[in-house]
């Protein structure tokens, strides 16, 4: 069973957010979505500079099993993406809270994390 750090906060579309300075945010999938997916060979990440919105669509994740969606869990502006990701997209999958995140973002005028899932409601929604 994975364990999911109570630090970050989670969609249930299986990513995860750490507050970082100020507004700014890094996000990537959780343990469960890695291990879901399985072995991902290929990452597509939104631009530095791009506009995000919650919930919608932002990049794919490609695995030996399948083409799945990265969707936002925040608005804002891409501020980086994880360019060891390129050469390397297995982080994704030996390293999903640390090496293996996947974009940063600058989030818009009032998000509240609150919004999301605590570990604990993550780890719910995972088992039902």
């Amino acid at each position: 069973m994975p364990e999911y750090p109570e630090d970050l906060k989670y969609t249930a579309e299986h990513e995860w957010v750490r507050q970082g300075n100020e507004a700014g945010v890094r996000i990537g999938i959780t343990e469960y979505a890695a291990e879901q997916l399985g072995d991902i060979v290929f990452v597509s990440l939104p631009a530095v500079g791009d506009e995000v919105t919650a919930g919608d669509s932002c990049g794919e994740l490609e695995s030996t099993k399948s083409v799945s969606d990265v969707f936002s869990p925040v608005s804002g502006t891409v501020t980086a993406i994880n360019q060891a990701l390129e050469d390397s997209p297995e982080q994704v999958n030996t390293d999903p809270y640390g090496d293996g995140w996947l974009f940063e973002v600058e989030t818009a005028a009032g998000t509240d994390l609150d919004d999301l899932l605590d570990a604990d409601a993550y780890a719910e929604h995972v088992d039902s």
